[in-house]
């Protein structure tokens, strides 16, 4: 079995082993525990300086129509570099992010975690699923579900994000905003 990467990536034949895909799961849980607590300066240092944030809008097309659902350079909820990212947590600290307050909670599970070598050494082509809930306020709750394609790094003894691609069910985004990172 032979996987292919929408971004890239070409795998080896054979995920990796337990110990190393425990790691990557362990990793994915705790980046989802600190976006659950609003650690976003935490988070943002999981990410490396080169990172590829990308979350495409999806356009509903016939199977035959010979144009993707998505692609790079079409529209997109996010395709962010590291700065970009950090501008976000910035105004997620700030104050007058009035928007957050009171704040949004958020619980991200993460699931049907795989994990295959990646091109380079210490690299890993990770997919996963997830759920995002979000309640803020008496009554707005929303739900976002996809699926991401992670490349991770590993060095000095801890996993990086270098990419990251996010496909949400959704075609039609119905939520008021997108405070979150997926």
């Amino acid at each position: 079995m032979n996987v292919e990467s929408d971004i890239g990536q070409k795998p080896g034949i054979e995920p990796v082993n337990r110990e190393i895909a425990h790691k990557i799961e362990q990793f994915l849980f705790y980046e989802a525990r600190l976006l659950d607590s609003e650690r976003w300066s935490d988070w943002l240092a999981l990410t490396s300086e080169d990172i590829h944030y990308w979350m495409p809008a999806i356009e509903n097309r016939r199977r035959a129509d010979k144009l993707a659902a998505y692609a790079p350079g079409r529209g997109a909820y996010f395709d962010d570099n590291r700065l970009d990212l950090t501008r976000r947590v910035a105004r997620f600290m700030q104050p007058s992010a009035w928007a957050e307050d009171p704040p949004t909670r958020h619980v991200h599970v993460i699931s049907n975690v795989e994990a295959y070598e990646g091109r380079e050494p210490d690299e890993y082509l990770v997919h996963s699923v997830f759920v995002n809930y979000r309640s803020r306020g008496e009554a707005d709750n929303d739900l976002l579900l996809g699926r991401r394609e992670d490349v991770l790094r590993y060095g000095d003894g801890a996993f990086s994000i270098a990419r990251r691609k996010i496909v949400i069910t959704q075609s039609l985004f119905m939520s008021k905003n997108l405070n979150t990172f997926l």
